[in-house]
This record gives C-alpha cells, structure tokens and sequence, in this order.
C-alpha cells in the first residue's frame, strides 16, 4: 500500500481551501491572508507574493459580499485599568494605531481566568489583526490558542521570561534602581529603605538588583529590614514607609519602585510630621505626568512608557505584515529625573 503524500505545497480541493489553511501553510497569520485577498497593501512584497502561489494553487476564489470590510483591529489587554500607568501604555498605542489606520480595542482582564476566556471569545468573534499583552492573567491555553488562531502577540513588561516566539518590550529597570539608588549614595545616605514591587514580576526583581548592586559597590550590605513589600498602588508605599518609619533606626532615604508607591510614602510621612526632602529623601520609579506635580515634586526614574506603546504597536503590525521582528526582546533605557524630593541627609542629634 503506497505512502500518503505529506507535501504541504500539494492542492487541496478547489473551491474547499480556507484562509485559515492558507495561512498555515504560507506561515502566517489568517489576518495577513485576508490583507492579500482584499487588495490591502500593508504587507510585504515576499509575504504576498507566497501568499498569492498559494491562492492561486488551491484555485481559491473571494466570496462575494455586499458586507462593508471589516476595520482593522489591535487588541491591548491590561490585568487592571485603575492606573496612570497604563494611561501612558495606552496613548503610546493609540498614537501609533491611529496613524496606521488602525483602531484599538482596550481590555481589562483582571486577574479573573473567566474575565479572560470572555475576552477571548470577544477576540475571535471581532478578528483582531494583533494582541499587545500587558497583563499576566492570561492562562497558558488561551496563550495557545491565540498560537492557533495565529493572531500576532507582543508581551509589553513580561512577568517573567516569555516564549522565545513572542516579541516583548520592557525598559531598562536594572540601570534604573542602580541609578535611584546610586544618586541617594551620592548625596549621603547610607540607610536607604526600598519599597519593592510584586516579586513575581521581571521589572520589580530587576529594579531590586539594582538597588543591592549599588549598595554592593558602595560597600554596603543590603539590611533586611530596610525592604518592604508592595504592590505599586499607593497604599502599599503609605504602609511601606510606616513600618520603616516605625524601626528603631530608620532610614534617612527611601527609594519606591513606582511613583505611586513614592507618592504613599510622603503622605505616611506628612502625617508623621517629617518633611521631604528634610527628614527623608524619597526617589520613585515611572515619571508619571503628576509627579512633576507633587509637594515636592518628585526624583523619579523616568520610564518611557508611552515609547513602550508605540513600539508595542509597530511591532505587532509588523508581525500582522508577515515580518519578523529584529530581536526577540527590546528594552528601552531609563533615565534619572533629579527634582526636589532628594537632599543629603539631614545631621542628627
């Protein structure tokens, strides 16, 4: 009995081949497909150009609609939307998706499995071109399907090392608690407390090494007592700073890992009596609009985040092109904001 031809390259019945297999066999997404067939030119040349063998191959033919074409589609999914933070994530995308023509659908997950499946029955029923994932509440089998699917994903600050498929853009968070850290040393101070973020994320784990490699270099050991948990809401710095406040020797300087958790820490400290920068320094990570903004305004380490968003967005299309990204993972720099939040540390009796 003769072997089964396996050729993927061999035609499939004419008038029976879907996009879905086209785009299978071409190595692409069914949006990209669907790009080719309806005259789009948003896709590269050698991309369309498969494409179009195959088209021709299995002698597929366009169904005629009097359906309008469907809008061009990105799907930006967040765990939670309570946060300037992703305000900024948001306008770097929009920005970018609106100038391609592109709309932008903004999802809240949540942290809820079932908030996550609805979403992604929502996806397919709209046929987004591209998902930007800034959220890891997503389980590993809707991650699959959307593999299946073939709908293009880029992870924005992955919680921890992604697919070595899936393109990711993160910021530079280790040379930015070195340089938050680095610039409290310079000033003086040598009992630095660290407000750290949820240690299940990459960027909060990056940003405490940071902090322990400058005090390392110092010659300085990092003292357990001097790190607090947080979660990167304000409360959480409030509650940071007020056990730190309450150790026998407290620090002189404070050094948040998010701007919000800095902004919870002046106010534990206002109603404590002490003044900032006077009777503690206090450094914050992100540079959100409003810190500049604040009594006093804040030295922050400046995240790009809206920058973050733009190229989340350009890299998605490009996938949704059929092009392969340069590298697997991008990290955009920090940057030190010296403002008013920081002086030596004050002599005491």
């Amino acid at each position: 009995m003769g072997e089964v031809a396996t050729d993927e390259t061999a035609p499939a019945p004419r008038g029976r081949v879907t996009l879905t297999e086209i785009a299978r066999r071409a190595g692409v997404s069914v949006p990209t497909v669907s790009r080719v067939v309806n005259g789009r030119s948003d896709v590269s040349s050698e991309t369309r150009a498969r494409i179009e063998d195959l088209l021709r191959l299995h002698g597929y033919r366009k169904r005629p609609s009097s359906a309008p074409t469907r809008a061009a589609l990105l799907d930006l999914v967040f765990n939670d939307l309570d946060s300037p933070w992703a305000v900024e994530i948001i306008r770097g995308v929009e920005e970018t998706a609106h100038a391609a023509g592109v709309g932008t659908v903004v999802s809240a997950i949540h942290g809820r499995s079932g908030d996550a499946r609805e979403w992604m029955r929502n996806l397919r029923a709209r046929a987004s071109d591209g998902v930007i994932l800034v959220t890891s509440a997503l389980e590993p089998t809707l991650h699959e399907q959307l593999r299946i699917l073939g709908v293009p994903l880029v992870v924005v600050d992955p919680t921890g090392s992604p697919a070595l498929d899936t393109p990711a853009i993160g910021a530079a968070n280790w040379a930015g608690g070195l340089a938050a850290t680095e610039h409290l040393l310079s000033l003086g101070h040598r009992r630095i407390g660290l407000i750290a973020g949820p240690p299940r994320l990459l960027c909060s784990r990056a940003r405490f090494d940071g902090y322990r490699a400058a005090l390392e270099a110092a010659g300085l050991a990092v003292e357990e007592s001097l790190v607090v948990p947080g979660d990167f809401r304000p409360e959480s710095g409030f509650t940071g700073c007020t056990a730190l406040l309450d150790l026998h020797e407290p620090p002189t300087a404070l050094f948040a890992a998010s701007d919000q958790m800095a902004l919870g820490a002046i106010e534990a400290l206002r109603r404590r009596g002490l003044r900032v920068p006077e009777d503690m320094s206090v450094v914050g990570f992100d540079d959100l609009p409003e810190v500049r903004w604040s009594s006093p305004p804040l030295t922050t380490v400046r995240q790009p985040l809206a920058d973050m968003g733009k190229l989340a967005a350009r890299t998605v299309l490009s996938l949704a092109r059929g092009d392969r990204p340069d590298a697997p993972r991008v990290e955009l720099g920090t940057e030190l904001v010296v403002r008013s939040s920081t002086a030596p540390p004050a002599r005491r009796s």
